[in-house]
């Protein structure tokens, strides 16, 4: 009987599989941390893992964060959670199930150290490195400034992980990783503003202002421009600031226009429209700081808070950018961002006529509820030569993008084009509307449709019928056109470095 052959290896000594030796020095490392005393480190470190735990640290520190009330941080506060949030699910749902390693031995750890109630759940990877991480990247990559004021905290609360015994340092690198790649995941879904640049062109020769000598901004005080006033003031000393009541603003701009050789404007989009009116008159390039609730041009502009506009008036920095124009018979009027007749006027009629009683937010919320109730159809008007019930049609001055699950924003404001949106009439207005924004740009359907055109006129619009731009209202009735005016504002905003 012959046996047959058998190849045996004998392991060299010393010699282990490439996964053991990470792990024994994996746990060298943990021994070695427990191991060793860090001045200053007991008192702060285990209080500092407890109050990372279920995000509670974050979320205040993403109070703190919106706290300073600038845009760029508010969205750093949301981008930072909302990473968080995807980062949290992923570890729960996937990352403790899928390697199920036990915690470390304690024996080695100082009493001093240990947290008072031990997780119970698997060791790798660590959530709380991977929270830590998320919420840091997260407000990095859409503020690089706050990015570095929290990632010190972020590196501690990852740190102390190992510190209380309660993860091995492969488990915190692990959790870290995967919160980067969650705040980066949510950048891909909802890019930074900083990822979309508007172009910067076509460039206007305006004057440069090195210490804002030749500007008069005419602040609006209901938009709470106080301390935006008063950080311009500071930044360009030789600015002239003028603040005033709303029912004041056209009288100070007439007048600062006959003064200055740039004309300066901080209030929301109803006071900036009003300020462009008065520049294209009088032949004078616009500086734009945001003082309302939305600013959507000067955002789309790309000017966010007071360093914006400094940089860009020290540098002589401008653009020519379009301009829309509304005409009905001897009326007219311009639009900087949108223009629009059917139920979003409606609906700022009912909010205006809410706000100074309840509030402004309550009062949109209580608007819409009733415009959509209603059963009669706000608008009936010939468009694209054919007369039909509309529930809203909505035109854009330039183009307005989406990208990923971000709502939409000007990428050019100097496209020539009028961004056409029309919700057709019918039954359910609530759910042809939420088609019509979920659809996004380019779509046609019965219920929606999507053009750019350079003009636009709408024919036998009955008479009463609301018209909105840019938050203000006004009655229009029979023709109405809208259209282009090509590169007919000139305004300051950052190129260079931007």
């Amino acid at each position: 009987m012959t046996l047959p052959d058998l190849d045996l290896t004998v392991a060299k000594p010393g010699h282990r599989p490439l996964r053991d030796r990470a792990l024994t020095l994996d746990r060298r490392l943990f021994e070695v941390a427990a191991a060793r005393h860090w001045p200053g480190a007991d008192p702060v470190l285990p209080r500092l893992s407890r109050g990372a735990n279920h995000g509670a640290l974050w979320f205040a520190a993403a109070a703190a964060v919106a706290a300073s009330r600038t845009p760029r941080a508010r969205r750093a506060a949301a981008r930072g959670l909302a990473s968080l949030g995807l980062a949290s699910l992923s570890i729960n749902t996937l990352g403790k199930r899928s390697v199920r390693r036990p915690r470390p031995v304690l024996d080695a750890v100082p009493l001093v150290r240990r947290l008072k109630r031990q997780p119970i759940t698997t060791s790798f990877p660590s959530g709380h490195a991977a929270s830590a991480a998320a919420f840091a990247t997260g407000v990095a990559l859409e503020s690089p400034a706050w990015g570095a004021a929290v990632a010190p905290v972020a590196a501690s609360v990852a740190l102390s992980r190992v510190y209380t015994g309660v993860h091995f340092p492969s488990d915190v690198v692990a959790g870290a990783a995967l919160g980067a790649g969650a705040a980066f995941t949510v950048r891909a879904l909802v890019p930074t503003r900083g990822q979309v640049v508007p172009p910067a062109r076509p460039q206007a020769d305006v004057p440069a202002l090195l210490r804002g000598e030749g500007l008069v901004l005419v602040a609006n005080t209901a938009s709470g421009t106080a301390d935006r006033a008063r950080a311009l003031r500071d930044a360009l000393p030789g600015a002239e600031v003028v603040e005033c009541a709303p029912e004041d603003v056209p009288d100070a701009l007439e007048r600062a226009a006959g003064r200055a050789r740039v004309l300066g404007v901080c209030g929301g989009d109803g006071t900036v429209n009003s300020a462009a009116r008065v520049a294209m008159r009088a032949g004078l390039p616009l500086a734009v700081l945001p003082g309302g609730t939305l600013n959507h041009f000067a955002h789309d502009l790309g000017v966010e808070d007071v360093r914006d506009l400094a940089r860009a008036l020290r540098q002589g920095d401008a653009v020519r950018v379009d301009v829309g124009r509304y005409s009905c018979g001897d009326r007219q009027g311009v639009f900087l961002n949108t223009c629009s007749v059917g139920v979003y006027p409606e609906l700022v009629r009912e909010r205006e006529r809410w706000s100074h009683r309840i509030g402004g937010w309550p009062a949109g919320v209580l608007a819409a509820l009733r415009v959509l109730r209603t059963g009669r159809h706000p608008l009936e008007a010939e468009f694209q030569g054919r007369t039909r019930p509309l529930w809203l049609l909505f035109a854009g001055n330039g183009t307005y993008h989406r990208v990923g699950l971000a709502s939409g924003r000007r990428r050019d404001l100097a496209d020539g084009q009028l961004d056409v949106r029309v919700v057709h009439g019918g039954r359910r207005p609530a759910a042809r509307l939420l088609a019509a924004a979920l659809a996004g740009p380019l779509t046609r359907s019965p219920a929606h449709a999507a053009v750019q055109v350079g003009r636009l006129r709408l024919d036998h619009v009955a008479p009463g019928t609301l018209l909105a731009y840019d938050g203000e209202v006004t009655e229009v009735e029979g023709r109405v056109t809208l259209e282009k005016l090509p590169e007919a504002l000139t305004v300051y905003r950052p190129i260079a470095g931007y």
